[in-house]
């Protein structure tokens, strides 16, 4: 799978399991763009190595946890084998208790592709028929209904999924909501009755909170990025001077994201006629311009903490009990595999990396519409008064500021017993990655906003040129926005350049010109 890492994930057509770490570029293939999922022979053989592990124990009558147990509080009730499907059944059906409004379809695929990864590890026990049919719902675009509210961790999302595997539950086909099994029927899928262990290791493990986070890690790193993008250009417009990003300012500190922000933002504006004729305009700019390598540079080296961590997590076993194999036997390890505390504590960092970004790019955009501060017409517009100009989308960034830090508060420093204080501590990573996605959306908005009045912005400057990177992402946003002359409905040209930025059209056409903007 190593070939795909580099690709743009809409140009990764299918992911086959089994020959190595998946990416996280893969993961937003299948989830986003709906890339193929299959299974290579390794793949195959190390899962069906793991079932005969199983059912050798069942034979043996070993007593393991959620096979010949109950669950949860219930370890110490003792299940028959004869009850061993029903056991499974059941798990899935009682653990069915989400609430709320459903997750977004490349959420639960994202959620449906690390289940996948997950048990195919070989250490679950899950037979393959069980997994194959999880990889036909993806490919058939067949996405199960997931209430995505009241998750502490993991198992009521799984739950509603593996509702679907049973012929049970709803699914969302064709953007309408229908019953599962008539689905199954009409893709001509037949669903499982569940053996043991299966009900279990379907709902265990870090796969809704690991799915969340990539997705947002994916977002985020797209959009620290487009600051580099946006920075450039509100510097530009704003008569910013180049001296801030001299290399031997950076060169005294020791964070190299910081020098290659730097680095970044010089080569971005490199050859405009804008930032030579005011680079000695002003001794030094306000914090949002001068400090975009130091604040840009520390979200940049959070995130790539984050993605070795969540990297880690993708490709690991989170299932419990681990079923461990040992030369010509193995055995059941009872552990906590499905503690998601590495994935939801980076998770909570991420929100904090992502809202410091929203920070400083919500104040360029003040100081690009405020004529107190940009030397520019009030509110970008020629005419303003009659005119209302770009005064409300400042605005919309601030309200988006004020949710994103709101939704910044860590929620896994919380705490709340279950189980009858058998779990009775509780990572509540859940909550962690499904905020940092919620976040990174919002914060491509702040920067679809930046884009939009620096573009804006720009028309000001005639005849001075910008350079010649800049330009072109002037021409890609007025491909879809025009220049604004006189008031009209803003909300399409805002959506217009989200749209660019989430698909990556900005950091495509720049790193085309000018090679990878460095991270």
């Amino acid at each position: 799978m190593t070939t795909n890492v580099c690709l743009h994930p809409k140009d990764i057509k299918e992911v086959a399991l089994g020959n190595g770490a998946i990416s996280i570029n893969e993961v937003i293939a299948v989830a986003r763009y709906g890339a193929s999922v299959s299974f290579t022979q390794a793949y195959c053989d190390q899962v069906d190595q793991s079932r005969s592990l199983i059912e050798k124990f069942l034979e043996e009558d070993r007593l393991i946890y959620g096979v010949t147990t109950g669950f949860g509080s219930n370890v110490t009730e003792v299940i028959s084998p004869q009850d061993a499907e029903a056991l499974q059944r059941n798990i899935v059906r009682s653990h069915a208790v989400s609430v709320g409004q459903p997750l977004e379809k490349e959420v639960v695929r994202a959620i449906q592709l690390m289940i996948l990864v997950n048990l195919g590890q070989g250490f679950s026990g899950v037979r393959l028929k069980v997994l194959k049919l999880i990889a036909s719902l993806l490919n058939n675009d067949i996405t199960p209904f997931v209430p995505g509210d009241g998750s502490v961790g993991y198992l009521s999302p799984e739950a509603h999924m593996a509702l679907v595997l049973i012929g049970e539950g709803k699914v969302w086909h064709n953007d309408e909501l229908i019953p599962g099994m008539e689905v199954l029927e009409k893709a001509g899928l037949e669903p499982v009755t569940l053996g043991c262990k299966e009900g279990l290791a379907l709902t265990s493990g870090t796969t809704s909170v690991t799915a969340m986070a990539v997705l947002a890690l994916y977002n985020a790193m797209q959009a620290a990025k487009i600051a580099d993008i946006t920075g450039a250009m509100s510097l530009e417009a704003l008569k910013g001077t180049i001296k801030a990003f001299d290399p031997r300012i950076h060169s005294v500190k020791k964070h190299e994201e910081q020098a290659k922000t730097a680095r970044n933002v010089t080569r971005i504006l490199e050859g405009s006629q804008i930032i030579d004729t005011y680079k000695e305009h002003r001794l030094q700019d306000a914090l949002s311009l001068r400090c975009i390598p130091q604040v840009h540079g520390a979200i940049k080296k959070a995130l790539k903490d984050t993605k070795i961590t969540i990297e880690d997590e993708m490709n690991s076993a989170g299932d419990n009990p681990i079923i461990y194999p040992e030369e010509e036997d193995g055995i059941a390890l009872m552990g906590g595999n499905f503690d998601g505390s590495y994935v939801g504590i980076y998770a909570d960092t991420m929100c904090i990396a992502m809202a410091n970004l929203a920070k400083i790019s919500e104040r360029r955009i003040d100081r690009l519409v405020n004529h107190h501060l940009s030397e520019l017409p009030n509110f970008l517009v020629v005419n303003p008064g009659l005119n209302s100009g770009y005064m409300i989308p400042q605005y919309t960034a601030a309200g988006l500021l004020n949710e994103i830090r709101v939704l910044s508060h860590p929620a896994t420093v919380d705490n709340v017993p279950t189980c009858a204080n058998q779990e009775d501590l509780i990572s509540f990573a859940y909550f962690a990655s499904k905020k940092a996605y919620q976040i990174s959306k919002k914060l491509e908005y702040i920067l679809a906003i930046e884009l939009m009045t620096a573009t804006q912005a720009m028309d000001f400057h005639h005849p001075l040129k910008p350079s010649p990177i800049t330009e072109s992402v002037y021409h890609l946003i007025r491909s879809q926005v025009p220049m604004v002359k006189e008031d009209r409905f803003f909300h399409p040209d805002i959506e217009a350049i989200y749209r660019q930025i989430h698909e990556g059209e900005v950091v495509q056409l720049v790193e085309m010109a000018i090679g990878e903007i460095e991270f």
